[in-house]
C-alpha cells in the first residue's frame, strides 16, 4: 500500500546555509579591515588575531592579503594601520583631498617660487598623488605624480613617521618633527636638493598626508616654513 502525505504533514526543516572557506575568510578580512581602520592608534598582528578568535597565523595571512593591496600598512612599531590604498577605495575621500589641496598648491608653488607636492604613506614607502609647479619661476626642480622613495628618507617620510606616536630609537628628527609641525632635510632623495614637509591632518580614521616643498634654493627654505604651515592648516581646516 502506497503512503499518502497527509495534508497536514509539514515539511522537514532545511539546514541553515554554512559559510564556505572563502566567504569566511573574506568575512574575516573584511572584519580585520574595520578594526585596523578603527584604530587611530593601529593594532598589532595579536591584537587582530585575538578580537577575530583566529590563529596568529590566519591574522598574518589576512593582514599580509590587505598590505599587499595597500589597504593596511605596517608601521615601524609593528603596528598596522589604514593605508594610502585604503582611501582610494573609499570612493571620494581621495579625490577630495586633492580637490581640496590642489588650488592651494598653486598659489605655494608661485608664491615660493617652487615645485610643492601632495605625498601620502603606502607601506613604507612615501607616494606622491598630486604636484604644483610655478608658472612665473625662471627655474624649478621637476618631480613626478606617483613618484616614490622609502618611508622615513627625506622631509616628507619624516613628517608622516611624526604622524605616529614617538617610540624608542626613532630618528631625531621625527622627535623634532613632531614638537615644531615641519621638518626639513637635504640631499636625502634628490642630491643637493632641501625638503620642507609639513602634515595635513585628515582626522582620526583617515591616513595623514603631507606638502613638501622642494627646492635648490636657499633664499626659499629661510623664508618657506611659515607659508607652508599656513596652507596646511587651511588645507585641513577645509577637510575638517
Amino acid at each position: 500500500m502506497t503512503d499518502v502525505e497527509s495534508p497536514t504533514d509539514k515539511p522537514a526543516a532545511l539546514p541553515a546555509p554554512s559559510k564556505n572557506a572563502g566567504s569566511q575568510t573574506l568575512d574575516r578580512g573584511l572584519r580585520a579591515l574595520e578594526m585596523v581602520a578603527a584604530a587611530p592608534a593601529g593594532m598589532t598582528m595579536q591584537e587582530v588575531a585575538d578580537r577575530l578568535e583566529v590563529h596568529r597565523t590566519i591574522a598574518h595571512r589576512l593582514l599580509g592579503t590587505l598590505a599587499d593591496h595597500h589597504l593596511v600598512a605596517r608601521g615601524p612599531d609593528n603596528r598596522f594601520r589604514a593605508g594610502g590604498g585604503l582611501a582610494a577605495l573609499a570612493g571620494g575621500l581621495q579625490s577630495t583631498l586633492l580637490d581640496t589641496a590642489v588650488p592651494i598648491m598653486r598659489e605655494l608653488a608661485e608664491e615660493l617660487e617652487s615645485t610643492v607636492a601632495l605625498l601620502v604613506r603606502e607601506g613604507d614607502d612615501v607616494v606622491a598623488i598630486a604636484v604644483a609647479t610655478p608658472t612665473q619661476a625662471a627655474y624649478h626642480l621637476a618631480f613626478r605624480t606617483g613618484s616614490r622613495h622609502p618611508l622615513g628618507r627625506g622631509s616628507a617620510g619624516i613628517a608622516l613617521l611624526s604622524a605616529l606616536p614617538a617610540r624608542p630609537g626613532e630618528r631625531p628628527e621625527v622627535t623634532r618633527a613632531r614638537a615644531q609641525g615641519f621638518t626639513v632635510s637635504k640631499g636625502e632623495v634628490e642630491p643637493g636638493a632641501h625638503g620642507l614637509a609639513v602634515l595635513i591632518r585628515q582626522g582620526h580614521e583617515i591616513p595623514h598626508a603631507c606638502l613638501n616643498l622642494i627646492t635648490y634654493r636657499d633664499d626659499v627654505m629661510a623664508r618657506a616654513a611659515p607659508v607652508m604651515l599656513e596652507g596646511a592648516a587651511r588645507i585641513s581646516a577645509l577637510l575638517g
